[in-house]
């Protein structure tokens, strides 16, 4: 189990009452998270230093990516179930003591103090001996439990069993470790090698993403101001790298928000319509494109099953809304804020974003499907439904495709059906990729 950095201490001294922004703030995003669903975003800066918000994101993040381990720690402890809020107070000191090498006497006491500020003082005492009693005892249960199965919720891995029965370990095991940083070069002809003056432990990747250590800043990279790449997970990468684009043609990328993918199929010299509905999402994706100099891509708000363009496309990327289970390396939450009964739904929106694209493509156009997802339902039978209609015809990724676009490392993610289906557990040793299915259609 990898642990991330030790919170630090309050400025005061362990426990001390002019307050603790880090923990503070963990709290607070942990009640977004387990009490409202919300995503674990920091929000508008504070007053709160950057050292001591990252720091809360990561104890946050932590506690949520090994709640089912903290909360089998925790139960034998307890001769009755405290109040939710207690609990969480209690998982909190658990991930400092257990899975952040934080000193015990820290962990018990700012624990203490951060009940007591959040108005549950009479439950100090009983944070204060569970605590205690964990630091002692905790190491050794630690070891006894099988905490990969634990902090998957049950309905995600038998999903993922059910497809993939031989590998749900090691995608479970993949899904719980923090995600590195991976970056995509603008030049094409710079995939392949790194910048000049990037810092050690920057690798390039067999896909050409060059990969940094996890909490690497990438602002603070050279580069970034003058927009030479962009931040994108190296699983990302590949859709737009599948639709081998060629300059001049006209292609569309729906649901384009943050661009990333947007900022790949521009830098091929194809002409580029960005799609994006949501308001706050568009200018993001303004702002990404901005940033890399990008000023020909036309961005559009809209919604991508409704709008037309004016002539038929060539090509068109749909990374269509879905689960995002293939994110959970970087977005913990998602463990504790999806639902099983949330994927109906976003497959019928699914198949109405390839009705859509049908409808966009000449003849013979060329689309990539794709779904940051590991749910079975998002995926495969999709491309069947899609099939069944007599409007597409399917193109095979297999390794003779991939070596001819410099996609190397991959050909343990072709699928039998002809699609990629990339997951955490793949490339372990270099710190995994996200979960993707990616398939390539062309218009009839």
């Amino acid at each position: 189990m990898n642990k991330p950095s030790t919170p630090r201490a309050p400025r005061n001294g362990p426990g001390a009452g002019g307050g603790d922004p880090t923990r503070d703030l963990a709290f607070d995003l942990l009640v977004g998270v387990l009490e409202r669903r919300r995503t674990l975003e920091l929000g508008p800066e504070g007053a709160e230093e950057a050292r001591d918000r990252a720091a809360a994101h990561r104890l946050a993040a932590t506690v949520l990516r090994h709640l089912g381990t903290l909360d089998a720690l925790l139960d034998p402890l307890l001769t009755r179930a405290p109040p939710e809020r207690v609990r969480l107070v209690l998982r909190i000191g658990a991930a400092q003591l257990l899975l952040l090498d934080t000193p015990a006497h820290a962990a018990v006491t700012t624990s203490v103090a951060l009940a007591r500020r959040r108005g549950l003082a009479p439950f100090t005492g009983l944070v204060n001996a569970v605590l205690r009693r964990l630091s002692a005892d905790g190491p050794g249960l630690l070891a006894e439990l099988d905490t990969v199965r634990l902090d998957i919720p049950a309905w995600l891995w038998r999903s993922w069993a059910s497809e993939a029965p031989e590998r749900v370990r090691a995608i479970a095991q993949g899904q719980l470790r923090e995600a590195p940083l991976d970056l995509t070069p603008r030049e094409r002809d710079a995939m392949g090698a790194l910048p000049d003056g990037f810092p050690d432990g920057a690798e390039v990747l067999p896909t050409g993403s060059i990969r940094l250590p996890p909490g690497t800043r990438p602002t603070a990279l050279p580069g970034f101001a003058e927009g030479r790449f962009w931040v994108q997970d190296a699983a990302a990468a590949i859709a737009a790298r599948l639709l081998d684009v060629r300059p001049g043609e006209r292609v569309a990328d729906l649901c384009a928000a943050p661009g990333g993918k947007t900022a790949q199929l521009a830098a091929t010299g194809a002409e580029v319509v960005a799609i994006e509905r949501d308001p706050r999402r568009l200018e993001r994706l303004r702002a990404n494109l901005g940033r890399l100099g990008f000023d020909g891509v036309v961005t559009i708000g809209a919604d991508a099953v409704q709008w037309r363009p004016q002539a038929p496309l060539d090509a068109v990327l749909l990374d269509a809304p879905c689960s995002a289970t293939g994110t959970i390396r970087r977005h913990p939450d998602a463990l504790r804020i999806k639902r099983e009964g949330d994927v109906a739904a976003l497959v019928e929106a699914q198949d109405r974003l390839l009705e859509a694209a049908a409808e966009m493509l000449r003849p013979g156009g060329r689309l990539v499907y794709a779904v940051c997802s590991l749910q079975p339902q998002e995926g495969e039978p999709r491309i069947a439904r899609a099939l069944a209609t007599g409007r597409w015809t399917r193109t095979r990724i297999d390794a003779a495709m991939l070596s001819a676009l410099g996609l190397g490392g991959l050909e343990a993610a072709m699928s039998e059906h002809g699609a990629l289906r990339t997951d955490p557990g793949l490339w372990a040793e270099r710190g995994g990729m996200d979960g993707f299915f990616i398939a390539l259609l062309t218009r009839q």
